[in-house]
């Protein structure tokens, strides 16, 4: 019996629902790993890509557009502040004046004057107070908008990151499943190796029976 020939190398390939995903396989002394992107990952996964190198040049400059709708809101946060203030002091304005003039006929008096003085620094120090929300709210705003900026260059990254992840785990599952067949096409291998051997040697052993008993 000759000694059986070596085994060919065993290809691992992957399937989901029938489709194959991934594969290894060799090709003269080159192994190579494909793997089977569907329409829609290729979809995903290029939207990921070429979404996150058109905003990564500009992911820290505002735009004319996007300058303007914060002016606005900032706009909108400042007059909402003047509105508050004006809605406190002018009634107590009116108030005051409704009651000096029927009390004395005039405002050229110094109880008039003092309280108009308390209820203009009250006001002074309620439009410094407001002019400092100001500058913050600025803040809070453009850091928001950064934020949001990064969070969705994050998001893109991940997507990419997540999809190149499922792509080396369905290869890694294609090269443990080659080198699984190739583990078990080595040990029938040797099996058959070792039977040829036990064969030839007990022949070998019999042909010397026969030979001494002749």
């Amino acid at each position: 019996m000759g000694k059986s020939s070596k085994p060919a190398y065993s290809g691992g390939v992957v399937t989901i629902n029938g489709e194959e995903k991934a594969s290894q396989y060799k090709d003269g002394n080159n192994i190579y790993s494909n793997y089977n992107m569907s329409d829609a990952e290729k979809q995903i996964y290029d939207y990921a890509q070429n979404s996150f190198l058109e905003n990564l040049p500009k992911i820290n400059t505002f735009s004319e557009e996007t300058q303007k709708d914060l002016q606005n809101q900032l706009n909108a946060y400042t007059q909402k502040g003047i509105d508050t203030i004006n809605d406190i002091y002018t009634p107590m304005l009116n108030d005051m004046k409704t009651d000096i003039a029927s009390r004395f006929g005039n405002f050229d008096n110094s109880i008039f004057m003092n309280n108009l003085n308390t209820i203009e620094s009250n006001r002074a120090d309620a439009i410094n107070s407001l002019s400092q929300d100001i500058l913050a709210k600025q803040n809070e705003l453009v850091n928001d908008e950064l934020n949001r900026r990064y969070d969705y260059m994050n998001f893109l990254n991940g997507v990419q990151n997540q999809t190149v992840g499922n792509i080396l785990s369905f290869l890694q599952q294609a090269s443990n499943n080659s080198n699984s067949g190739n583990s078990y096409n080595n040990s029938n291998y040797s099996n058959s190796s070792n039977f040829g051997d036990y064969t030839r040697l007990a022949s070998s052993i019999a042909s010397a029976l026969l030979s001494l008993k002749m």
